[in-house]
């Protein structure tokens, strides 16, 4: 009679399962307003579906299996929205604190260039040879035809001017 669309089927269905269905959805999920609206989702599917609907079995374990696939899916998509919610949490956390500690290291970078900025010209050639090219003392002695002790001597001091204004703690992150 329910595949012929007689609502009054749907209606004695409903009336003689509605109380054991939602009983039995109680015991696995004890949200009443969650239960009404999964049972209530049943039933307009099932009126749906009511031309192509083929029973196997009984209709109490269909409308049974159906209410408790329903209470899993749920849990199932409950789960999905914690793990996506924490998920998010923990991005906007990071994220605000890699943009904090990209603005950190850039404004440490720029201070860091002032100061080797600052340094006399010889100086700061042969220490940005020695550090940005990562030339050799020998070879930056050869390329500016001096010898390698003075090259040594000139990033030693380099070194020294750039600790003194820049504190020993920032200069042993980029040195």
């Amino acid at each position: 009679m329910l595949r012929h669309g007689e609502k009054g089927a749907l209606t004695e269905i409903y009336k003689r399962y509605q109380p054991l269905l939602y009983s039995h959805a109680y015991r696995r999920l004890p949200d009443q307003e969650e239960i009404r609206d999964i049972i209530q989702e049943l039933f307009i599917n099932l009126w749906d579906n009511r031309s192509s609907f083929h029973l196997n079995g009984s209709l109490a374990s269909y409308l049974y299996t159906s209410v408790r696939n329903r209470i899993l899916n749920l849990y199932r998509n409950q789960k999905v929205r914690d793990n996506y919610s924490l998920s998010l949490k923990t991005f906007m956390e990071q994220g605000s604190n890699i943009t904090e500690e990209t603005l950190r290291e850039k404004e440490l970078i720029q201070l860091v260039e002032q100061e080797v900025a600052a340094l006399p010209p010889q100086m700061r050639l042969i220490f940005e040879m020695s550090r940005n090219l990562e030339m050799s003392h020998n070879e930056i002695a050869l390329e500016l035809d001096l010898s390698p002790h003075t090259v040594r001597t000139q990033v030693r001091n380099a070194l020294r001017i750039l600790r003194e204004k820049l504190g020993v703690n920032i200069f042993l992150i980029f040195f």
